[in-house]
């Protein structure tokens, strides 16, 4: 099992946290490719607006991709299976891989466009297909932490992104085609690895009733000794289905069953992107120059960010199935509430004492630490947890569209609220996270050690009445 999620995780989320992280490090050298691609096209300078123009293209278009990936995802994972659609999905890194690298040999900045498009499709389907594909064949005293296995790989994919883009390895000017058509790494990786593995099982007898392969599958994942527990659990859900097929994401919206899970996951989701995060990264920068260090050693410490990112999304893995989810994302969100608080007042005081800034860096690092632990991973365990067979890949493309939207209207409109609210942005943030915390603690039940049927009947509660 443990090999299992390596080979899953390597092309999938992986390839999102690293090409999140990539694109930041040869941002200048992008820039000049395209003043002087336009230069030698047209003889003439390119203006500023359109140079500004050109990049945010580059940067967002990938946004774009991943919530055309988001909404294909599904539709993939049941028709080729959750193990076909990740494979299929690595040609679609390499082919994203081979544009980008070949767009400043050839002088065409359109194609590191389009591979910048391609590789957020791929980002997007991984993020959707493969907590899908580990949810499905975790057993449930396993389940968050190899559900968590999407958070560990995505943040070690920015970690590894943030290293292989310092300017001593890909990041120079030399080199930085290479850093972006280095996804096709992972994919390779996967292509390689993930066909030694079998298909979902519960795939193999709710969607296609092989019961063979299922049984086959489920030997290989647990053991000839202890399948059996795992097989009982897959056929009494397939006998409550009793052949209905997947269903479609507009179908969910009308599914009265679903309607608490559905209304979760959007909460969730949104709460997720919202939480204020991206506001961190934006002011570590300016933070970390309060505290004295200079320009030229800022890369190496954004590292420490993108290291607490990755341990904490280790160390939630690790407590997930003793702790429970419901405990760990409400005390995530609880103390990004309060780090948003101390954040607020050590940043509007911040000229007044030295050691201030140490305490603004400080509560970074608490709030990345806090978000890892909390909303950073478990948001898409319970995702995977909170649906049966034929609703689950439906729900995990309505959270993969809500969760591109929220990113890119964030990235939109975070500059602006910055710009007007400067550090009194976090109050905003602070009233969100304690909004979503209570709705968690208001709705979700306790999924630990828990099977899907389960589950489902605890929401039937809240779905139809107490009474019912």
């Amino acid at each position: 099992l443990f090999l299992y999620v390596c080979a899953v995780g390597i092309g999938g989320t992986f390839q999102y946290g690293y090409n999140v992280s990539i694109i930041n490090a040869p941002t200048q050298h992008i820039h000049n490719f395209l003043n002087e691609t336009w230069t030698s096209r047209y003889q003439k300078k390119l203006n500023l607006d359109l140079l500004t123009f050109l990049w945010s293209v580059i940067a967002s278009i990938f946004s774009l991709g991943g919530l055309c990936g988001a909404l294909v995802g599904g539709n993939m994972a049941i028709r080729l299976g959750r193990k076909g659609a990740l494979l299929m999905n690595n040609i679609i890194a390499i082919l994203a891989s081979i544009l980008m690298g070949i767009s400043f040999p050839t002088g065409m900045f359109e194609l590191l466009i389009i591979g910048r498009f391609l590789i957020g499709i791929n980002s997007g389907i991984g993020l959707c297909v493969q907590p899908l594909y580990l949810g499905e064949v975790a057993p449930k005293h396993l389940r968050g932490g190899m559900v968590m296995g999407s958070s560990i790989f995505l943040t070690g994919g920015i970690l590894t992104g943030q290293i292989i883009g310092l300017r001593e390895l890909l990041g120079g000017e030399t080199y930085w085609p290479l850093l972006l058509s280095s996804s096709c790494l992972p994919a390779f990786a996967q292509l390689a690895f993930l066909p030694w593995f079998p298909e979902s099982p519960r795939y193999l007898l709710i969607d296609r009733g092989d019961e063979l392969s299922c049984v086959k599958a489920l030997k290989r994942f647990h053991g000839s000794l202890h399948y059996q527990m795992e097989m009982e659990d897959i056929q009494r859900e397939c006998f409550v289905l009793s052949g209905e097929k997947a269903k479609k994401p507009w179908q969910l919206f009308t599914d009265h069953g679903v309607r608490w899970q559905l209304i979760t996951v959007i909460v969730m989701t949104m709460g997720q992107q919202l939480s204020g995060i991206n506001a961190i990264y934006f002011y570590a920068t300016y933070i970390f120059k309060q505290a004295g260090i200079s320009a030229e050693k800022i890369p190496y410490v954004t590292l420490g960010t993108g290291a607490c990112e990755c341990l904490t999304a280790l160390t939630c893995g690790l407590l997930i199935d003793h702790m429970g989810r419901r405990f760990l994302i409400i005390g995530g969100y609880l103390l990004m509430t309060l780090w948003s608080i101390v954040l607020t007042f050590s940043l509007t005081y911040q000229e007044l004492h030295s050691w201030v800034p140490y305490v603004s860096m400080t509560c970074i690092f608490a709030f990345i630490l806090s978000f890892g632990l909390g909303p950073g991973g478990i948001t898409n365990t319970l995702t995977a947890e909170l649906f049966i067979q034929s609703s689950r890949p439906a729900a995990y493309m309505i959270g993969g569209t809500i969760s591109w939207i929220s990113f890119f209207t964030i990235g939109m409109l975070f500059p602006f609220i910055v710009n007007r609210l400067k550090q009194y942005c976090f109050l905003v943030f602070l009233v969100e996270c304690a909004l979503v915390a209570a709705f968690i603690f208001v709705v979700i039940p306790e999924t630990k050690n828990k099977s899907f049927l389960e589950i489902k009947k605890e929401f039937h509660k809240l779905n139809f009445g107490r009474n019912v």
